[in-house]
């Protein structure tokens, strides 16, 4: 749960020249969506038409100035969490979804990046790079499960690295039941 800040004064609605620095400076801390920039642009300006008006325009001269591209952002994004955080292609779609990038970009980009990617090769040096070892025991088996269900690896992959790695067949098992209700959620 989040506390927002009290301010002694109400903060005073920005016009378009000030919304257009303060997209500047937002964009100059952290990459962002479109969506992403006009939310926190709506908290900024007054209510009603006049204030999505002052959005449009802005966004519209951040994109002409190329401070702003979903494009761009899907690409680096995608290339960042497979390179250094070796995520599976499903969640790095559904984190693109969440921060408002559009369906058949997310796509375009994905195909991109994971179109040639080995996908138990990443999961293998996902669990390298978590530092997760061979479960001894079905508890173990099912919380590696579980962390590669999140990291976005699809079930036939980690019933393959689990397979080669002499895991109980009860053990699998017993995980079908957790892999259909994580796959539900």
């Amino acid at each position: 749960m989040t506390f927002g800040r009290k301010s002694a004064k109400p903060r005073a609605f920005l016009n378009e020249a000030g919304l257009y620095e303060y997209g500047v400076n937002s964009l100059s801390r952290q990459m962002r969506t479109e969506a992403d920039l006009r939310r926190l642009m709506q908290r900024r300006v007054e209510p009603g038409e006049r204030g999505e008006a002052a959005i449009a325009a802005v966004l519209a001269r951040l994109r002409e100035h190329g401070y702003l591209d979903d494009a761009v952002f899907a690409e680096t994004y995608a290339r960042l969490r497979q390179q250094n955080e070796k995520l599976g292609v499903r969640r790095v779609r559904q984190d693109l979804q969440q921060k408002g990038v559009a369906g058949p970009l997310i796509d375009e980009t994905l195909e991109a990046r994971y179109g040639e990617t080995n996908e138990e090769a990443l999961a293998r040096e996902h669990l390298e790079r978590k530092r997760i070892r061979k479960p001894e025991n079905e508890k173990e088996t099912a919380r590696v499960m579980r962390r590669l269900v999140a990291a976005g690896f699809s079930t036939g992959v980690i019933y393959k690295i689990l397979r080669q790695w002499d895991v109980p067949d009860e053990a699998l098992a017993a995980l079908d039941n957790l892999a259909d209700e994580l796959h539900d959620e």
